[in-house]
C-alpha cells in the first residue's frame, strides 16, 4: 500500500535519510526505532506525502507520489490515520466533536452512532463532552488514535504514541492497535519504548527496523 524505493530526503543542507526501501503491506505491523533525530518522524511523514523525498519514488496504494495533484494526494491521505507526537486539540471543542473532525473537514455528515461505538472501543464514551484541558495524558492519546480511524483507514501511522503515558497505559494503547490491525488495518509505530516492542512480540507478528546512519535496517534479537 506504501512503498519507498530508495528514497532519500535531506534537512538543513544536510542527509537526514539516505536509500531508504521499505513497504507496508496491507495487514502488516512494523515498530520504527532510532536514536531522537534520526529522522523517525521524518520518515513517517513521508509516508503519507506531508513530505517529499529529495531521491528515490513513494507510491501511496498503487500511485506514485510524484505525479499526484494536491486534491488526488488529499483524497490518498485519508486511507492512512495518522496519530501525532504532539497530539494537538482544537480546545474549545468537546472530545466527541475532536474525534470527528475529520468528517467535518471533508463535509460529510458524522454518524453519530458510529462515533460513540468508537470511543466506547477507546474507553472515552464517559468523556464524549469533556474539553481537551480536562483530560489525562492517556485519554488524550486514545482520542488522538480514535480521531486517526475514525475513517476507517487502511494504514495507521503512529509517531510516539506512548512518549507521554506510563507504562500501564502504553500497555492499553498497544492492545488498541493490535486489535485494529487483527481486523486488517496495517499499523507502522515509530517509538523509543523498548519495553512495548518486547511486549508486542507475544501478541502480534510485527517487524522491528531501525533508522541508523542515515538507513533503514532491521533491528536485531537485542530488542
Amino acid at each position: 500500500m506504501i512503498r519507498l524505493a530508495n528514497v532519500s530526503h535531506d534537512y538543513g543542507g544536510r542527509a537526514l535519510l539516505n536509500g531508504i526501501d521499505l513497504h507496508i503491506a496491507p495487514g502488516a505491523f512494523h515498530f520504527l526505532t532510532g536514536p531522537s533525530g534520526a529522522g523517525k518522524s521524518t520518515l513517517l511523514k513521508l509516508c503519507y506525502g506531508e513530505l517529499r523525498p529529495s531521491a528515490g519514488e513513494i507510491e501511496l496504494f498503487g500511485q506514485p507520489l510524484r505525479g499526484l495533484s494536491r486534491d488526488a494526494l488529499a483524497d490518498m491521505r485519508r486511507r492512512v490515520g495518522v496519530i501525532h507526537q504532539d497530539c494537538q486539540f482544537l480546545d474549545h471543542l468537546t472530545l466527541a466533536e475532536n474525534v470527528a473532525l475529520p468528517f467535518v473537514a471533508t463535509g460529510r455528515p458524522v454518524p453519530e452512532a458510529d462515533l460513540r461505538e468508537l470511543l466506547s472501543w477507546v474507553g472515552l464514551a464517559g468523556q464524549a463532552e469533556s474539553l481537551p484541558p480536562t483530560l489525562s495524558g492517556g485519554e488524550r492519546q486514545r482520542a488522538a488514535l480514535a480521531r486517526a480511524v475514525i475513517l476507517s483507514p487502511e494504514v495507521v501511522l503512529a509517531d510516539e504514541p506512548t512518549g507521554n503515558v506510563d507504562p500501564e497505559m502504553s500497555q492499553r494503547l498497544l492492545s488498541l492497535l493490535v486489535e485494529l490491525n487483527r481486523m486488517g488495518t496495517a499499523v507502522m509505530i515509530a517509538t523509543h519504548d523498548l519495553p512495548m516492542i518486547r511486549s508486542a512480540k507475544s501478541m502480534v507478528s510485527a517487524r522491528v527496523l531501525r533508522i541508523a546512519d542515515r538507513t533503514l535496517q532491521t533491528a536485531g534479537a537485542e530488542l
